[in-house]
């Protein structure tokens, strides 16, 4: 799911903040996520709320939040572009039939283009029979 919105932020922040201040400290960032699985030692929390925290208080609020989520979306977004670049080897900017079947086979799976072609048009949006990469991040969603 892509965070997108100033309310969801808000909604980051209203989770981890037990106390209502509007700022996440070290042991509320800590105490929940240990609700949801995870586990930081407090030194760590104390390392995660200092790297992120931009106004020096020690403390998380809705703009750090805003940063490290958006900083997690274009990482994401820097690893589907590496992806898409494995299959667009010929660079033109679209996955093609051809280069489609090289990437298969490269992990063994051998496929011929006309399979290719019909893979291709599951996720071919606009039907020109290439894959672009704003396709294939719908596809990889």
């Amino acid at each position: 799911m892509e965070i997108t919105s100033a309310a969801h932020y808000d909604h980051v922040l209203r989770y981890f903040d037990e106390d209502g201040d509007g700022k996440i400290s070290p042991s509320e960032l800590r105490n929940r996520l240990g609700l949801i699985g995870g586990e930081l030692l407090p030194a760590e929390a104390e390392a995660a709320v200092e790297s992120l925290d931009s106004d020096g208080d020690g403390l998380l609020c809705v703009g750090d939040i805003e940063r490290l989520l958006d900083v997690g979306e274009e990482e994401k977004l820097k690893d589907l572009r590496e992806a898409f670049g494995l299959y667009d080897a010929e660079g033109c900017g679209f996955i093609t039939p051809k280069s489609l079947k090289r990437m298969l086979k490269k992990l063994g799976e051998t496929k011929s283009t006309a399979e290719c072609k019909v893979m291709i048009r599951r996720f071919d949006l606009n039907g020109d029979g290439l894959i672009s990469f704003e396709e294939f991040q719908i596809m990889m969603a």
